[in-house]
């Protein structure tokens, strides 16, 4: 319990005692004393008086320090952490106006919610609209849907159309928000593209349908994409933008940080250069570079300047795994690091292993996360060379002995011949694209650390996370073990019972 509510707690109990106080005088205290008339009509006064001041007193207390208690399992009437969080540390005055429907479950919920919330920091000032009752008041914010809310900052207004209270918290982040940040997806190297939200994403192969190293060679089919990550960031308050480098001498200034998803073929020595330098003057980058990809000579050397190197080999993990692929990789421990804050448990469908050397003076990097102790990795063969048509001599084999491989690594500092004074660049490398595509996005923590990695490039590491629930379809996920057990109690075992049943039926009627 946090020290406002154990404060308002202890206000109850004193307003408890002070009911328990009057209910003890009231059993205690005599009806008609003998005293005489004068006196009998000052104690009968006195005590109506007393009674109803400390009454007043009590509830006058309760009120200006409400607690609220939720004893439901599930602790739906108490809004989320993160939302708590973001009230809690307001420092300066915020003005929210929810318009809620009455009959909506969900909206009469989101009202409770901001209420709740109002009462965790003064600076808080909310209103709760019935657009149906009030509607000049609804006329004059200009909203015309319900479960609306506007939040209201420094001059600036923000809708909401929400009924989570953590979307609600993102609109007081947005709206207090000092300056634009710009997140720039780079194209033009068949990378995901950002404009779809719902496809699913895969690869597709002669034989089979794969998101591991077999669909490395194959280009993604048109429609899918990284949408739902640039949704979110939206929703974050970021402004989105596309940069296609073939097109551009250097990367904007105005990109706080870039992001490559996936691309799929190699960059020209002027696109290298202009990524580098970008990050050489204090720029930030995400680079999610998949499996096949193959780094243009200069890219690569740039990246080693700063210790880091892509393997041209597949991670294949038989422990830690997602579903019942091994190349489906699954992290669930990470290293210690402000984007793995508070991460839980990631999957990487068809991930490559990175390569880290000793860094320069004034360049720090730190390994985020790796496969398990038993993983091995397979060669995979380069992009360019299923695109000749060269096919490789025999199956891919496994590399080097079994052991963790390394998946993504953060590095920031001063780049290595850059100017005493340039800005510290940072940079977050990862072994794969999939894990923030529509596919996966949404599942397991793929979105919180995706958006970490952005929120720590573009240095808001510190701001409180909150992430916005994407719906999602329901799905059941089965162990290899529970589908076998399915498998075989379903098309084996039912079968041959009701086979059994049918012969001892015969049997006793022959």
């Amino acid at each position: 319990m946090d020290r406002l509510s154990l404060v308002n707690t202890l206000w109850f109990a004193g307003w408890c005692a002070a009911i328990l106080v009057l209910f003890v005088l009231g059993v205690r205290l005599p009806l008609q004393p003998r005293f005489s008339r004068l006196k009998t009509l000052l104690y009968v006064w006195g005590v109506v008086v007393g009674s109803i001041g400390l009454a007043a007193l009590a509830n006058a207390a309760l009120y200006l320090h409400d607690v609220h208690f939720d004893l439901t399992r599930e602790q739906v009437f108490t809004p989320s952490r993160q939302a708590l969080r973001v009230v809690e540390g307001l420092t300066r005055d915020v003005t929210l106006t929810y318009f809620f429907q009455s009959q909506d479950q969900d909206g009469r919920r989101a009202k409770d919610m901001v209420e709740v919330l109002a009462r965790r920091n003064p600076r808080l000032h909310v209103r709760t609209i019935d657009p149906d009752k009030q509607p000049s008041i609804a006329e004059t914010y200009g909203v015309r849907l319900y479960n609306a809310a506007v939040v209201e900052a420094d001059g600036r207004r923000i809708l909401v159309q929400s009924t989570d209270e953590n979307d609600i918290a993102l609109g007081i982040q947005r709206a207090l928000r000092q300056r634009v940040i710009t997140v720039c997806f780079i194209e033009g190297h068949n990378e995901y593209p950002v404009d779809n939200f719902e496809f699913h994403t895969h690869f597709e192969t002669l034989q089979s349908h794969s998101h591991g190293e077999s669909g490395s060679a194959v280009v993604q089919a048109p429609g899918h994409g990284i949408g739902r990550m640039r949704r979110a960031l939206e929703a974050q308050g970021y402004d989105v933008r596309k940069v296609i480098l073939a097109t551009r001498p250097a990367i904007p200034d105005d990109c706080a940080a870039v992001v490559d998803a996936n691309p799929r073929t190699t960059y020209l020595p002027g696109e290298s250069g202009a990524l580098l330098a970008y990050v050489a003057r204090g720029g930030a980058a995400l680079l999610m570079y998949d499996l096949g990809f193959v780094l243009e000579p200069r890219l690569a050397a740039g990246l080693e300047r700063i210790g880091l190197g892509l393997g041209q080999e597949v991670v294949v993990d038989p422990l830690d795994h997602y579903s019942t692929d091994p190349e489906m990789v699954a992290v669930p421990v990470y290293e210690t690091h402000p984007i793995t804050r508070n991460i839980s448990l990631t999957f990487y469908p068809g991930v490559r292993a990175l390569t880290l050397a000793a860094p320069p003076a004034g360049v720090t990097v730190t390994p985020l996360f790796q496969s398990s102790k038993d993983s091995y990795a397979k060669r995979v063969e380069p992009v360019e060379q299923h695109r000749l048509g060269r096919e490789p001599a025999a199956p891919p084999a496994a590399t080097g002995k079994t052991g963790p491989r390394l998946l993504a690594v953060a590095a920031e500092g001063r780049w290595p011949g850059a100017p005493a004074d340039a800005r510290p660049f940072r940079l977050v490398l990862v072994g794969d694209g999939d894990f923030a595509s529509n596919s996966f996005f949404p599942y397991m923590a793929n979105s919180d650390l995706a958006l970490s990695m952005v929120r720590w490039l573009v240095r808001e590491e510190r701001a409180t996370a909150v992430a916005s629930r994407i719906p999602v379809p329901p799905m059941v996920l089965l162990t290899k073990r529970q589908m076998q057990r399915i498998f075989l109690t379903v098309e084996i075992l039912l079968p041959l019972g009701v086979v059994l049943v049918g012969a001892v039926v015969w049997w006793r009627r022959r």
